[in-house]
Order: C-alpha cells, then sequence, then structure tokens
C-alpha cells in the first residue's frame, strides 16, 4: 500500500509514513484492525476513569485545605450538602447569578441559609477547581487541535502566538481600559485572534505549510510578548501590575463562580465544534495531497479549524492567564495512551486535561506551604512549567524523530 492511499477497514494511512490515524499499522492481518481499535477504547475508558479520580482526589483536597480550617469529612460533607443539591435555586444562583437566577425562577425572597462550611466550600473552593476543570479543557483542546493543523506535535497556543495576542490584550484591556474586565473572553479572543491572522498572514506564500506556521508563531509571539512587558511601564497603580503579572504566569488564585459563568458558554461552544470536526483533523493528519484528494478544502478547513483552537485558549487565557506547557504536553500524552485517532484524543484531553490542571493547581496552593510553612502561594503556571519542562527533555531524549505527526 502505498502512502497516501485511504483503508476501508477503519483507519487512513498517514501520506508517506505508513501510518494510520487510528494509530494501527498499515501492514494488518484480518480482524487486527478491530482488536486495536477495542484495545484503544479501552485504554479510553481507562484514561478517563484514571482522570476523573485524580480530579476528585484533587478537588477534595482543594475544598479541605485553607484559611477557614476543616476536616476532610467536613469538606466532603459540605460538597454533598443536601441544601444545595436539592434546591435547584441554589445552582442557578452559581451558575447564572443571583439576578438571572431570580428572573429565570421568578422567585424573589431570600434563599435558605447555609452553613458556614457549605459556603466557604461552594463559595471559595470548589469554583476555582471547576476553573481549573474549565481551563484544563480548553487549554488541552486548542493544542490538540493545533498540532494536528501545523501536523507538529510541538505546537501549541503559546507556540503559536495565540497566547500572547491574547495576553496582550488582556493586559492592555486592564492597563488602560480597569473597568472591562467583564469582557474578558471576548477581548482574549480578539487579541489571540488577531494574533493568529498575523501569523497566518506571515506564513501565507501561495498557501501555509505546517513549518511556516510555528516559524510565524514564534516569531509573533516575541514580539507580542516584548509589548506585554512594555506595558508595565504605564501602569501607575501597584495592584494593577501585580493583577498583570498574574496574568502573564498563570494563576487560579481568587477566581470564583464569576470566571466560571465567564468561560464555561465559550468552552461548550469550542468543544462541540472541536468534536465535530474530528474527522476533518484526521484527514489533515493524512497530508495535504491525500486530503485534497478525498475533497477537502485545505486552507478553508485549516482556517476554521484553529479559529476552535483560538476560542479555546481564549476563553482559558480570560480566566487563568497564560498557562505554559498545559496545551503542549496533554495531547501528546493522550495519543501516545489511545492511538491518533482524532476523535478519541479530543475526548481524552477533555479528561486529561482537567487531570493535569487541578492536580497542578493543588501543588501550586499547598507546595509553599509543605516546604516552607508560609501560607503562600505560587502561580500554577510555573508548576505546569517545572512539570513541562522535565517531561519533554525525557521524550527528546527518548525520541529521535520528535516534531512530526
Amino acid at each position: 500500500m502505498t502512502g497516501g492511499e485511504t483503508r476501508t477497514d477503519g483507519g487512513s494511512v498517514a501520506e508517506g509514513e505508513g501510518r494510520t490515524v487510528g494509530g494501527e499499522s498499515p501492514a494488518r492481518r484480518p480482524g487486527e484492525g478491530n482488536r486495536l481499535g477495542w484495545l484503544f477504547e479501552q485504554r479510553l475508558a481507562a484514561v478517563i476513569a484514571g482522570s476523573l479520580a485524580l480530579v476528585v482526589v484533587a478537588g477534595l483536597v482543594q475544598v479541605s485545605f485553607g484559611t477557614y480550617s476543616m476536616t476532610v469529612g467536613g469538606a466532603w460533607r459540605a460538597v454533598f450538602d443536601p441544601a444545595i443539591l436539592l434546591d435547584p435555586r441554589w445552582f442557578l444562583n452559581f451558575l447564572l447569578g443571583e439576578e438571572l437566577m431570580r428572573a429565570a425562577t421568578g422567585f424573589q425572597g431570600e434563599l435558605p441559609r447555609l452553613a458556614r462550611e457549605t459556603l466557604v466550600v461552594w463559595n471559595i473552593r470548589l469554583p476555582r477547581v471547576l476553573v481549573g476543570v474549565v481551563v484544563g479543557m480548553n487549554l488541552a483542546v486548542s493544542g490538540a487541535i493545533f498540532q494536528a493543523v501545523t501536523r507538529n506535535e510541538l505546537a501549541s497556543p503559546f507556540i503559536l502566538g495565540v497566547s500572547s495576542g491574547a495576553g496582550l490584550m488582556i493586559l492592555l484591556t486592564l492597563v488602560v481600559f480597569g473597568g472591562l474586565s467583564t469582557f474578558l473572553p471576548i477581548v482574549a479572543a480578539l487579541g489571540g485572534s488577531v494574533a493568529f491572522l498575523v501569523v497566518y498572514a506571515i506564513a501565507w506564500k501561495n498557501g501555509t505549510s505546517p513549518v511556516r506556521l510555528v516559524l510565524a508563531g514564534v516569531i509573533v509571539g516575541t514580539v507580542f510578548n516584548s509589548l506585554q512587558t512594555g506595558l508595565f511601564f504605564f501602569a501607575d497603580d501597584i495592584g494593577v501590575v501585580q493583577s498583570a503579572i498574574q496574568w502573564t504566569t498563570g494563576s487560579l488564585t481568587g477566581t470564583d463562580w464569576e470566571q466560571v459563568r465567564m468561560a464555561l458558554p465559550w468552552t461548550l461552544v469550542a468543544v462541540t465544534l472541536s468534536l465535530a470536526g474530528s474527522r476533518q483533523l484526521n484527514l489533515l493528519l493524512l497530508g495535504e495531497q491525500t486530503a485534497k484528494s478525498l475533497g477537502m478544502s485545505i486552507e478553508r478547513v485549516r482556517f476554521a479549524l484553529s479559529g476552535v483552537a483560538v476560542l479555546a485558549a481564549a476563553a482559558s487565557i480570560a480566566v487563568a492567564g497564560i498557562v505554559s506547557f498545559v496545551g503542549l504536553i496533554v495531547p501528546h500524552v493522550v495519543r501516545n495512551l489511545v492511538g491518533s485517532d482524532y476523535k478519541r484524543v479530543i475526548v481524552g484531553c477533555l479528561f486529561v486535561g482537567p487531570a493535569l490542571m487541578v492536580g497542578a493547581d493543588v501543588g501550586a496552593r499547598l507546595g509553599m506551604s509543605v516546604l516552607t510553612g508560609a501560607d503562600a502561594q505560587v502561580p500554577v503556571g510555573i508548576v505546569t512549567g517545572l512539570v513541562g519542562g522535565p517531561y519533554f527533555l525525557y521524550l527528546m531524549r527518548r525520541q529521535q524523530n520528535m516534531g512530526d505527526l
């Protein structure tokens, strides 16, 4: 079988590489494809179960520790307090805000009182876990899409300049227009879109190529990072400077239900579109010539899917700042576990991304307390960087052909 030829038994051979999108070998005995597909499905189920377990354990640690001390059992009881679980008005109050809750239900009275532990957990600690879940989903999905679009497993929102563009617009909003914080997701999406359009324009030469996209992204990211640093000199308020530093390093400190409400709608849109586009992502991995022969408009699909990735990255940057390495690590880990079929990759990223993010935030929140005894936190972006750097050094030493998909 030659490169670029399609299979009829569940996979398509990657152009010139003798691979299939589903992760199977091109030379297979009858029935082997079904067995490999079943194996990858089993691995995906194990990945989902393990990731959920890690999120639950890390989330329980998050809600159990803080300035207001409570036991693990007390935190668990607060999470499952019937006063909230059996009263939909409280759920709507958290997810929609009080005004929209009252408008939706017509309820004008006072909500039932809650125990102090329940208020602490549901108003302060649980939202931070949920923001971590949402950010992990978005960054992992965004990285997975960019890696397919560029056919390069080292691509990510940060490498392609999207994070830098979104971060620059957010910093500009905070420094110049401090009252527009409600519109941060839109501002971030605008900045990320502008950055990617610039990258696309630089990379265009009778079409684009994966290599030119990555190189253009590095150029644009470098320029926008310099502009971010320059903005610090125009901030007179030290509080604005500290807030800006949090955005550039990535932090979940101080997040609450407002951030959940801010990012959740955009996350649902990005996840839905990424799952719907998994077939097109698989075709892109076959190579441009093969995808064209199957009737795909390469540039149109590449541009549309990149827009989905920009939206996902912008939603996370708007609420947590620039968190490094999540969009780079997670898709690579998921592909190694469940194969390269992008329907499985996207689903796996939706679970592994939150597990990494919530777990890293536990380290960011409690690491300094354990090491120094001081009640201090470090930005979660520092922890993900400390994890991601050694991991990719390990991969670089282990794999000789790392980079191309």
